[in-house]
């Protein structure tokens, strides 16, 4: 008799708090993966049900969150986090129950754990990328600015790593502000940028501070042509929070862009905007989180389990066609092949891919690759013409 039972999952993505937008699209790109197995007959006819707990952007109620759905609900996989703070609050509780956790932001790296699946970009697949597109274009002088969390600070040193070994650069400026800042907690900062002249920003301000920061930069009268803002985190949803005069001419790196013209991507954003309307804003936090679970569902139908010792072989097997090309999980460090871009924010509020690779790139968390074409797969040539 063929087992009808639902598969229950949890989901932890803030709906609430200063990272309630970006973890928003997360978890619709969640809800829409959710939906669309079930509307094809679930896995193996099992409806899968999501459990949401909103955790307000607040590590700690990530971890209280996480140990209710494992102890009191009995889930045996969990899709969330946004902030590698809260990714750190979660990982003890799924490594000590033996649960999995799908992680869908892009992170620091230098991080593996048998209770995780990366699908997140690693340094390797945006941070190199875009480090040698700036120098390349702009200069190696460089001015970072961040949040006053774990991912920021790390991500700034690989930043100031490369851009020092591949280019000679010079970091003139590193400052950090507290999550939740205003446009005020910025105005000094614009003006020591205005002072040391970098040849471009680098940008790990996250949430409703992003769109502060760049209104400052564009208050004080900078000019993104000659010293640009790059950015791994700032997606389509902080470009539509800013506003587009506030945000043309800037870059982010990532490996999907709701501009991407493929068949495939244009399928996805018309199905996902008849299902869920046009509110929630497509990015590459929400395309991540909306294959992971395709490729949970992948895996699971192989494996007939949701429970990890079964679950994981098969998942380390899976790969699928994602809105930003194919994607594949990595058995060794459980980290994502993925497809790296560079974006440059337009006049609609949209990335005008301005560079990608050619094929997707293997992950590297722990940045073992010794030079800079292991990790690149193409020249990082751009007219701005």
């Amino acid at each position: 008799m063929a087992n009808t039972e639902t598969i229950k999952v949890g989901v932890l993505f803030s709906e609430t708090g200063v990272m309630s937008a970006i973890e928003s699209s997360q978890l619709y790109g969640t809800l829409f993966a959710i939906r669309e197995i079930n509307e094809a007959g679930g896995i193996g006819g099992r409806e899968l049900v999501p459990i949401h707990h909103d955790p307000a952007s607040d590590p700690a109620k990530y971890r209280m969150f996480a140990e209710r759905l494992i102890l009191a609900e009995d889930v045996q996989v969990i899709f969330g986090c946004y902030m590698s703070s809260a990714r750190k609050a979660v990982l003890p509780i799924v490594e000590r129950c033996n649960r999995l956790l799908f992680y869908a932001t892009l992170y620091e790296g230098f991080e593996f754990s048998d209770n995780v699946i990366y699908t997140g970009a690693a340094p390797n697949q945006n941070s190199v990328q875009l480090a040698d597109f700036m120098t390349s274009n702009f200069g190696a002088r460089v001015y970072l600015v961040g949040s006053n969390y774990i991912y920021p600070y790390e991500s700034n040193r690989i930043m100031s790593d490369l851009v020092s070994q591949y280019r000679g650069g010079v970091k003139l400026g590193e400052r950090y502000v507290r999550l939740g800042a205003t446009e005020d907690d910025f105005a000094a900062i614009v003006e020591d940028i205005r002072a040391a002249r970098p040849d471009f920003i680098f940008s790990t301000v996250v949430g409703d501070a992003t769109r502060h920061f760049y209104r400052a930069y564009a208050r004080a009268g900078l000019d993104p042509a000659s010293m640009p803002i790059a950015s791994l985190t700032t997606s389509e949803v902080e470009v539509a929070q800013m506003g587009t005069d506030v945000a043309e001419g800037h870059f982010t790196a990532a490996p999907y862009f709701r501009s991407i013209d493929s068949a495939g991507n244009l399928a996805c954003l018309e199905k996902f905007g008849r299902m869920f309307g046009s509110e929630t804003i497509p990015n590459a936090s929400w395309e991540a989180a909306y294959f992971q679970v395709h490729l949970f569902a992948q895996a699971m139908r192989a494996a007939g389990s949701p429970e990890l010792e079964t679950l994981m072989p098969e998942l380390l097997r899976c790969e699928l066609d994602a809105p930003q090309g194919r994607v594949k999980i990595d058995p060794s460090t459980h980290h994502t092949y993925l497809n790296p871009r560079i974006g440059r924010v337009n006049g609609e509020g949209q990335f005008d891919v301005v560079w990608q690779a050619v094929a997707p790139v293997r992950p590297d968390p722990y940045l073992v690759a010794h030079t800079l074409g292991d990790w690149m797969g193409s020249t990082m040539s751009w007219s701005s013409e």
